[in-house]
């Protein structure tokens, strides 16, 4: 999701959706060490998008 795409979006639609990618980014580490995981590069998106989300989150606040 783009960061143009996160700002039309309200600050609790913006926490909700940083908590669903924390979760998401948890279970594909847990997959990962129990060898289960099948697209590793899918970790390093997920980071980025929360990186997004949390700064969109700033601006919003700030």
């Amino acid at each position: 999701m783009k960061a143009k795409e996160l700002r039309d979006l309200s600050a609790a639609d913006l926490s909700k959706k940083e908590a669903d990618l924390n979760q998401e980014l948890f279970n594909l580490r847990f997959q990962l060490h129990t060898g289960h995981l099948e697209n590793s590069a899918r970790i390093p998106q997920v980071r980025r998008e929360i990186a997004r989300v949390k700064t969109v989150l700033r601006e919003k606040r700030g």
